[in-house]
């Protein structure tokens, strides 16, 4: 933690997607109540995170972030929670197979409850109200009395987080994520006949697990089989909320943002004199950054500066959200700079933000295969660049949702209004999520491949 840091210093800095709250006094109370709350992780697990994103950081690892791209309190519930960190371990399963390496799983859970919106206001049959901002912050209806930012939901978002990383401790260590439970929960998936790429990693990932067994490495001969480590994370983009859950932790005797064991700061927010950088800079948690077209490299490498002092392997991911298409015309000056910085990073792709679009339906969606196009773009770019991919970041949820287009299911513009739930932005579904993991462990198995051709031709 820098030495002149305060964990409220932010407020003397300028404020950038925030809400204007009308009762301070309310607010006020709020931040006092939530100060006085345990805090919902703990300075070891979020060290143990920044360790393990540290060796994603030198090539041996391999990171998967997704989850909700805004959690509900009303869809807020034990089997959206368990299906989604069943899909997550289902693809980290994918991962691991393709990859030959590790696979941290961090979720968008237990505390994604803000969003930026491109406007402050939104028009519908001519009225003009303020945007919807998140649950923690104001209500979805379109009405006056919603769209007014009130306090008290922080309260309702912390206790939703804490039942949230409860059921997911339990999930995690219970037996829940056992190895083979995991794998016979991807055969569904592979039914399709047009799947048999698909089937076939299966199929070879369960003989794997079959060889295994034989050998004796079971659940109950080997613990980390029947085990996993689950982190969760969000954008800390309401910063009352945060200040009031950072605590010192007991063992380094720094500030820890106790809200999620790792945060990130959006595209709209990174700005190095804004309120977001300061506070960031000053916790020990692992830091993301999003990283979209209007990022300048010089203004990159001052903002690793602030946020990464000691250059510490694990402690900041640079999460890159182009667009398909677009991935070659401004990641590989990024690379370049930090290259010649000589700055330790994890690369990881968004490619849910920045394919975006309006459907002739009228609703918001995301054709799968420019999700697909723009992880390819960032395999190639890293591939020529001599660096290393190391993660993804998705929008997803466990649920059978027809929000993005396209996939082995062919998801069409008319079934967008079947089963359109977001309160927010479009996030890929379960079949979705599971074949961009194939597609992933595809590209990871294709640069492999070439590494060790390369090596054996000296």
């Amino acid at each position: 933690m820098p030495a002149t840091w305060n964990k409220s210093d932010w407020r003397k800095k300028e404020r950038i997607q925030m809400p204007e709250y009308t009762d301070l006094e309310a607010l006020k109370a709020v931040e006092s109540k939530l100060a006085s709350y345990p805090p919902l992780v703990f300075g070891g697990e979020a060290r143990r995170l920044k360790a393990e994103l540290g060796e994603v950081a030198q090539g041996r690892a391999f990171l998967l972030q997704g989850g909700d791209c805004a959690e509900s309190f009303a869809e807020f519930g034990a089997d959206t929670i368990r299906d989604t960190f069943k899909v997550m371990l289902q693809m980290a399963m994918v991962l691991t197979y393709g990859a030959k390496l590790p696979v941290v799983k961090v979720g968008r859970m237990a505390g994604q409850f803000a969003k930026p919106r491109s406007a402050p206001t939104e028009t519908m049959g001519g009225v003009e109200l303020p945007s919807y901002r998140g649950d923690i912050i104001n209500g979805f209806d379109f009405t006056p009395e919603a769209r007014i930012p009130d306090p008290t939901r922080m309260l309702q978002a912390y206790t939703q987080a804490a039942a949230t990383l409860n059921l997911l401790r339990a999930f995690s260590k219970g037996g829940f994520a056992d190895i083979h439970r995991v794998h016979s929960w991807t055969l569904g998936f592979t039914d399709s006949d047009e799947a048999e790429k698909y089937r076939d990693m299966a199929n070879r990932i369960q003989d794997t697990l079959d060889f295994m067994a034989a050998a004796g490495l079971t659940a109950e001969t080997n613990s980390e089989l029947a085990t996993v480590d689950y982190y969760t994370s969000h954008e800390a983009l309401l910063l009352e909320y945060e200040e009031a859950l950072a605590r010192v932790d007991s063992t380094t005797g720094q500030q820890i943002a106790g809200s999620g064991h790792m945060i990130w700061i959006g595209d709209r927010t990174r700005q190095p004199d804004g309120a977001h950088v300061e506070f960031c800079r000053g916790v020990i948690n692992p830091i993301g950054l999003k990283c979209g077209p209007s990022l300048d490299p010089e203004e990159l490498i001052r903002l690793c500066d602030l946020l990464n002092p000691e250059n510490e392997p694990g402690r900041l991911t640079l999460i890159n959200r182009f667009g398909a298409g677009k991935v070659g015309d401004h990641l590989p000056a990024l690379i370049k700079v930090i290259e010649r910085e000589g700055k330790n990073v994890v690369w990881s792709c968004d490619p849910m933000h920045g394919n975006t679009i309006k459907s002739e339906s009228g609703y918001k969606t995301r054709p799968f295969e420019r999700v697909l196009q723009e992880v390819r773009e960032f395999f190639a770019i890293h591939k020529s660049e001599g660096t290393y991919a190391g993660g993804v970041h998705f929008e997803m949820t466990g649920k059978d949702v027809t929000e993005c287009t396209g996939g082995l299911r062919a998801v069409s513009d008319e079934d967008l209004s079947d089963r359109y739930h977001t309160a927010c932005d479009p996030r890929l579904n379960a079949s979705q999520s599971l074949e961009l993991a194939f597609l992933v462990a595809e590209e990871i198995q294709g640069r492999d491949r070439e590494l060790a051709t390369a090596g054996a031709n000296g």
